[in-house]
C-alpha cells in the first residue's frame, strides 16, 4: 500500500497582550493605548475585548518612538507610517505646503544626525583600532638595547 502524506505549513501569527508589547518595546501600557487613540496602531481585539498585537507591532512601535525622538508631531507620524509598510501605500490628501516643508526641515536634520553618528561611529572604531593595535605591540617582546 502506497501512502502519500501531504506536508500543511502553516504561518502562525501569535498574538500578544499589551503588557508583552510594552516589555518588548520599552514603551508603557499607557503611551501604547496613547498610539492606538491616535491612530497610529490598531490591534486586532479577542473576543473578550483584549487588545491583541502579533509580532508586527514591536517594529511599528519602535519606529513611532524614533520619528517622536526627532521631534514630528503624532499628527504627522500618522501619515507617514503608510510610508513604511509594504507594499507602499501612500496617499496625502491633505498635505499643506507648510507640512511638506516641515517633513522636508525634519528629514534634513535627520540627515545631518546621522551624518554625525557616522563620524562618531567612524572615530571610535578608529580609536578601538589603535588601542588594540598599541597593546598588540607592547604584548610582543623587544630586544634590549645595550
Amino acid at each position: 500500500m502506497d501512502v502519500k502524506v501531504k506536508s500543511v505549513c502553516r504561518t502562525y501569527h501569535q498574538a500578544m497582550r499589551i503588557g508583552e508589547l510594552s516589555r518588548l518595546t520599552g514603551v508603557s501600557r499607557r503611551l501604547l493605548r496613547y498610539y492606538e487613540e491616535q491612530g497610529l496602531i490598531v490591534p486586532d481585539r479577542s473576543p473578550n475585548g483584549y487588545r491583541d498585537y502579533d509580532a508586527r507591532y514591536v517594529d511599528r512601535v519602535k519606529q513611532i518612538q524614533g520619528l517622536l525622538a526627532v521631534g514630528l508631531p503624532t499628527r504627522m507620524i500618522k501619515q507617514i507610517l503608510p510610508c513604511l509598510d509594504k507594499p507602499r501605500s501612500i496617499h496625502f490628501p491633505d498635505a499643506t505646503p507648510e507640512m511638506l516643508a516641515m517633513l522636508t526641515a525634519e528629514r534634513d536634520k535627520l540627515s545631518e544626525r546621522i551624518e554625525l553618528l557616522i563620524r562618531n561611529r567612524d572615530a571610535m572604531t578608529e580609536y578601538l583600532e589603535e588601542v588594540a593595535r598599541c597593546r598588540a605591540d607592547a604584548s610582543v617582546p623587544h630586544p634590549r638595547s645595550a
